[in-house]
């Protein structure tokens, strides 16, 4: 019974979640069409302000192991959204007063770290439902809210001011008392492994002994062939695809003269379709096969990266940017799970964190990169 009540209400509570993950996903793309704004009100390089985006990933990866820990067996996913919810606000709170770009950056760690506990949160809650799909709404939820954060961004740039552009995990807010709700404490068989040390969350077990210390070393995930694949290759799609975050909507505008407002309204459109279009990908991938999943998500990023940069045409840009969101949002969706085989069950609770780490990696990476070896030069139409 308890599970066809799941199954009855798994699209709304796949909703929910996914509206609490969302504005994560925001806070890495807001930013970006207002960076130059920023980098003249601050008085930095373009390349300086560039780490306004790049703190959010590294804060997410520092905040996501961080936040894993309160939503330990005891408190649940539940301990992960109050702590994430504070730290959203207190981040968001030193952007939109901070005098110059350290306290910015500092804010954007701290608003990216309770970005991530709410991430946590969510995949957790969504890890319920043992069939995979409501992991699958959330994902396409956060590929969803970064594409449209493009736009979100730009437009509140626009109007307000470019700190409204980094502060849109505050939107995480609207939802995260029903989220809560929905989450209650630890369950019964996380209370379990808290009992006999054998917890499956990102930070050691609670046993003493020969199982606590398993726990606390991951060196035979780090070691399993099947994780370093999925994790190499999830690093690798997420700094193409958040680079391209950075790179492709300047490519648009310096072809076509948009202002930022119209190029990140297209260049969302565009990677907000190739978020939906990877849950056919996610549907076919039993029929494909593990090989054929790894090597589409392999070469359609790799076209991403190529054709964003070089191509002459917007059209062909945005394409390429639609491409890889879609490659973003199905790895993320079908390598997770992948990343787990052949490990004990003990061990995927801490594998799937470190996975996600490599997810964020990536995220802080990639603006990084595209900072460093893009031309500094191109001016945007305001």
């Amino acid at each position: 019974m308890a599970t066809t009540a799941r199954t009855r209400t798994r699209p709304p509570a796949g909703l929910l979640l996914a509206a609490l993950a969302a504005p994560a996903a925001m806070g890495v793309s807001g930013p970006s069409l207002a960076l130059p704004e920023a980098a003249r009100e601050l008085a930095v390089s373009p390349a300086s302000a560039a780490w306004l985006m790049t703190a959010f990933g590294l804060g997410m990866a520092a905040g996501t192991p961080l936040l894993s820990a309160v939503a330990g067996p005891r408190r649940g996913p539940a301990g992960a959204i109050e702590a994430g919810a504070v730290l959203v606000t207190l981040g968001a709170a030193l952007v939109l007063l901070a005098p110059g770009l350290p306290l910015a950056v500092a804010g954007r760690v701290l608003e990216a770290a309770g970005a991530a506990g709410l991430n946590v949160a969510a995949f957790q809650i969504a890890g319920r439902d043992r069939s995979g799909r409501t992991a699958g709404v959330v994902a396409i939820g956060s590929a969803a809210g970064g594409t449209v954060g493009l736009f979100a961004g730009a437009a509140l740039a626009g109007v307000v001011g470019w700190r409204a552009a980094l502060v849109l995990p505050l939107l995480s807010l609207l939802v995260v008392l029903p989220a809560r709700r929905s989450a209650g404490g630890g369950t019964s068989e996380d209370r379990a492994r808290t009992r006999t040390g054998t917890g499956t969350g990102p930070g050691p077990g609670t046993g003493t002994g020969a199982d606590g210390r398993r726990s606390a070393l991951p060196l035979d995930i780090l070691r399993a062939p099947a994780f370093r694949t999925a994790a190499g290759l999830m690093l690798a799609v997420a700094t193409v695809n958040f680079g391209l975050l950075y790179t492709a909507p300047r490519r648009v505008a310096s072809l076509t003269g948009w202002s930022p407002v119209e190029t990140g309204a297209v260049a969302s459109l565009a990677a907000l379709a190739g978020a939906l279009l990877s849950w056919p990908l996610v549907r076919a991938a039993p029929a494909l096969g593990a090989r054929r999943v790894r090597a589409v998500l392999a070469l359609g990023s790799l076209a991403a990266a190529v054709l964003a940069p070089a191509a002459p045409w917007p059209a062909v840009v945005l394409f390429a940017s639609g491409a890889s969101a879609l490659v973003t949002a199905g790895a993320q969706g079908l390598l997770t799970g992948a990343a787990t085989d052949g490990l004990p069950a003990a061990r995927h609770g801490l594998a799937v964190g470190l996975f996600n780490l490599a997810f964020l990696i990536g995220v802080a990476a990639g603006p990084a990169l595209a900072a460093r070896f893009t031309d500094q030069t191109v001016q945007f139409i305001y």
